[in-house]
């Protein structure tokens, strides 16, 4: 079992380092295929995303509500990932903090929360959930159109059947989140307002 736990980091390890690897992204479906099989591989990809997250993110000293309390990798809005994420995280630990995933209905239920996927919102909506999380030291991620421009500090960008990151660095600064160089590197940079 403990192999088995050390073969899956591995192997999401390996995955982040490939997407990274000169900015090329990585391949979400293949020609001809149905689409209802890329977009669960798209997702299948945006859940190991979200695990390697967890490696290339520094959370501030009182960001978790114990010592070895869950680094919990949250969804608002829809839930795009089926089971993948649950799966992708299954039995893996940052240092004391077992990961943990959790899906919440309303902005105001957040707690606890270090990565937060946010799918599916109205344009009004998004910024009212960006608005209330604002200076938490919790790292949105999201898919949607500008999302980084209206401050979520992670989008996933599908170009060419690639995922590529487009990162704001300023709303990420601002709570106080530390994202590793590795991961700007190959990543687009924007600020508030300008995506």
């Amino acid at each position: 079992m403990a192999l088995m736990g050390a073969f899956g980091r591995a192997m999401r390890a390996l995955s982040l380092r490939l997407v990274l690897c000169a900015g090329a992204g990585a391949a979400i479906g293949m020609p001809g295929e149905a689409s209802a099989q890329s977009f669960a591989r798209e997702y299948q990809l945006k859940a190991v995303f979200l695990f390697n997250f967890t490696q290339f993110v520094e959370w501030p000293d009182g960001a978790f509500l114990t010592p070895k309390a869950p680094l919990v990798i949250g969804i608002l809005g829809d839930d795009p990932f089926g089971g993948s994420l649950d799966e992708t995280v299954r039995g893996e630990a940052v240092g004391e903090h077992p990961l943990e995933v959790r899906r919440y209905r309303n902005v105001e239920d957040i707690a606890g929360c270090q990565i937060l996927f946010i799918g599916g919102l109205g344009k009004d909506h998004l910024d009212h959930v960006l608005d209330r999380l604002r200076g938490r030291p919790i790292l949105t991620v999201g898919d949607t159109d500008r999302f980084a421009g209206r401050g979520g500090m992670i989008r996933f960008v599908t170009d060419r059947n690639k995922i590529r990151l487009r990162i704001n660095l300023e709303a990420a600064t601002a709570a106080n989140l530390k994202i590793s160089s590795k991961l700007l590197r190959p990543a687009e940079i924007v600020a508030t307002g300008k995506e």
